[in-house]
């Protein structure tokens, strides 16, 4: 392989090369898109809205719910737009859409279904704003230091989660709900320069095999008929369920057990910065060790950290609870994009990316909704709900046990045999 096919693997290690200010770019565009800002702070919402509205648990349970099933039957159409069309083209818009649509929820009346339909509108394009947006335009810059750039890219989110929920909070308590709305919208702007001067495909050349086929990918079809893409959907969404279902009602569940809403808050914020730790680490660790056996790791930590925040009667336990729930839960998400390029490649690499969201969207639609009809039957959040959710994360462990590699590495078998034939990548 000739030498102007691959400067950019030459490069990586270096300061200046541009594929960091991508990353840049990148991570301030998922620190204020969807992963930080939904989930982090919707649970703090719970109380305000039933106090000015009279609605119940599971009925506002439910808008997340509806988003994240919206998440995943669109996913897969988003990949296939993400794989086909420059990034930006997908990201600015949905950014402008996203933030409207979070403004908008400071004009909610007592008919629910207005909240609805608002979040359906943040369910569609928030795949747009977040870290699957622009995954497969990283990936396009970096092959040695993959999983670092990958797990500096979704530290943006953990990063978000610290600063937004306590920002939010003090909000809420000292200006109303609505204007904690208007500040939301107003957050997820903030992403807009950077993705527009800087977020973009590699636009030097890639091989192709001989028979004209990019190299390092498989077909969707081929990549269906195997066991492990099956494995790693299901592992997906089984901690989808387990962890969502807790995030999205950690702030209530706190506050049940007598912690002041300042120490949830605090919290959330925890967990965030656990999972900067937790991202940093496993992105140094991934282009190192067996991602196999990491993820097995982070997914034992997360139900852990389930376990543990399932009896919190104080802020001390609480805070080593989101830590460790933290540490799991903003690790996971950087192995399954490693794996995906991994065993699959870059050429359909968005299209499988969504449909592993699909399966993450299956389960964080229900975890909320699971949690929330446990509560209106019972009345109070036991911690036998919250075991339920950690014996989930357990199954997914299990599952991550039987992962092994069922196929060679894509990138070897390309690497073998491709020819000099190149195209230019559209920006």
């Amino acid at each position: 392989m000739s030498e102007t096919t691959t400067p950019q693997i030459t490069n990586e290690s270096s300061f200046r090369y541009v594929g960091w200010a991508v990353v840049a770019a990148a991570f301030a565009g998922v620190m204020v898109s969807f992963a930080p800002i939904v989930p982090y702070t919707f649970s703090l919402f719970l109380n305000p809205l039933h106090a000015a509205f009279g609605w119940k648990r599971e009925a506002i349970g439910g808008t997340f719910a509806l988003a994240a099933i919206t998440v995943a039957l669109v996913s897969p159409g988003i990949g296939l737009l993400l794989d086909r069309f420059p990034p930006r083209r997908i990201i600015l818009p949905s950014i402008l859409i996203f933030a409207l649509a979070l403004a908008s929820l400071s004009r909610l009346g007592p008919n629910i279904k207005q909240f609805y339909v608002t979040f359906f509108v943040l369910g569609l394009v928030a795949n747009g704003t977040a870290q699957f947006a622009y995954a497969r335009t990283v990936l396009s810059w970096f092959h040695r230091r993959r999983g670092l750039a990958l797990a500096l890219v979704l530290t943006g989110s953990g990063v978000g989660s610290i600063l937004i929920p306590p920002l939010v909070q003090w909000t809420i308590a000292h200006q109303g709900w609505r204007s904690a709305y208007v500040l939301l919208g107003g957050i997820a702007l903030l992403g807009l320069p950077l993705t527009a001067l800087l977020v973009r495909n590699r636009p030097d050349a890639v091989v192709l095999h001989g028979d004209g086929l990019p190299a390092g990918g498989v077909t969707v079809a081929a990549a269906l008929r195997g066991r492990t893409f099956w494995i790693l959907a299901g592992i997906i969404m089984l901690s989808a369920f387990s962890e969502n279902g807790l995030v999205t009602n950690l702030a209530a569940i706190l506050t049940e057990h007598k912690i002041s809403a300042e120490g949830a808050a605090l919290a959330l914020s925890v967990r965030g910065g656990a999972g900067i730790i937790g991202r940093l680490c496993v992105g140094f660790l991934i282009d190192r060790f067996s991602p196999q056996r990491i993820q097995t790791f982070v997914l034992l930590l997360s139900a852990v950290g389930a376990l543990i925040l399932a009896f919190a009667a104080t802020s001390p336990i609480a805070l080593v609870g989101a830590a460790i729930l933290g540490v799991g839960l903003g690790s996971e998400a950087d192995v399954a994009p490693y794996l995906l390029a991994h065993y699959f490649g870059r050429r359909h690499f968005s299209v499988l990316y969504g449909l592993t969201w699909t399966a993450y969207a299956i389960g964080g639609a229900t975890g909320p909704m699971a949690i929330g009809h446990w509560y209106d039957r019972a009345g109070f959040y036991e911690p036998r709900f919250i075991v339920y959710l950690a014996c989930v994360g357990f199954a997914a462990v299990a599952m991550s046990l039987f992962l092994r590699r069922r196929q060679k590495p894509i990138s070897q078998d390309a690497g073998r045999t491709a020819t000099a034939i190149a195209i230019p990548i559209e920006d």
